[in-house]
């Protein structure tokens, strides 16, 4: 496994009288596309900043690439490997040209100065931003700006690419953007853990983590956790819209052959449906 967490327990308040995680265990694969789903203060967040050593770990055991995230002479190392995208693109940037911008984590990194220009052209090449290395980043869109920090990230080759909450902040045409570059990087082989509360952008995930209060609700396909209505209640979600319906269309006595979770399952289920009758 790519990462593998044990009991991690963790608290804002040194007191402990309130966990952000407790007794919280995790199982990630190389190669997966994980979606970490769950309402605001679940925890998600809190978990994921321990991957690449944000937060230090309190309590359990945690290692990411075979690297122990307690070993503080590894942090360097576990950085470049486990890249994050935050919610606020603006944060990231530190220069006013793109592609100043991403050398700059090259130059941290110690990269080669020679190796910058190649580097810098793939990784806009990856998130479909070629030819904007000379625009500046105030000049771009909500989705351009998130592409162009994950620009940064990829430029250091990372294992692992993280997104949290990468598209709470944009339009619904940005999001999709974004939504769209994580699967296009999955394909590449990376692994993808994706943190949201948009129950939407998980379907397509090979797994999701379920998280409510500090503590994982459930872990599993999409289909199981986002068609149990009890278990989303109990998490302070919404269901996608083809589950409502299809529920709401059941209680009305049209029995679907199955349950969809996309737009798309919907339409050939209400075909076949209609084909039956």
């Amino acid at each position: 496994m790519l990462v593998t967490g044990k009991n991690i327990s963790f608290t804002y308040d040194f007191g402990g009288a309130a966990f952000a995680l407790q007794d919280v265990d995790i199982t990630i694969a190389q190669g997966e596309f994980v979606a970490i789903l769950g309402c605001n203060g679940s925890g998600k967040s809190t978990l994921v900043k321990h991957f690449n050593a944000l937060l230090q770990l309190q309590q359990g055991a945690l290692k990411v690439a075979q690297i122990d995230v307690g070993n503080t002479e590894e942090i360097w190392l576990l950085r470049r490997l486990c890249g994050m995208v935050f919610q606020n693109p603006d944060n990231q940037f530190v220069s006013s040209v793109v592609e100043e911008d991403i050398a700059f984590g090259l130059e941290n990194y110690e990269v080669p100065r020679g190796e910058f220009p190649a580097r810098v052209r793939s990784a806009l090449a990856l998130v479909e931003m070629d030819g904007y290395e000379k625009r500046a980043p105030n000049s771009l869109s909500g989705g351009q700006k998130q592409r162009v920090a994950l620009a940064g990230v990829l430029a250091l080759e990372p294992e692992i690419i993280i997104f949290d909450e990468a598209t709470a902040m944009l339009d619904p045409s940005g999001r999709q953007e974004v939504v769209k570059i994580m699967h296009k990087l999955h394909k590449t082989g990376k692994t993808i853990i994706a943190i949201t509360h948009y129950v939407e952008e998980t379907v397509a995930a090979d797994k999701i983590i379920l998280m409510h209060q500090g503590r994982v609700l459930a872990c599993g396909h999409p289909r199981a956790i986002l068609t149990d209505l009890d278990l989303m209640k109990k998490a302070e979600l919404i269901p996608p819209l083809p589950v409502r319906l299809y529920y709401d269309l059941q209680q009305a006595g049209v029995n679907l052959s199955n349950c969809p979770l996309t737009n798309e399952e919907f339409v050939e289920a209400i075909c076949q449906f209609r084909s039956k009758t």
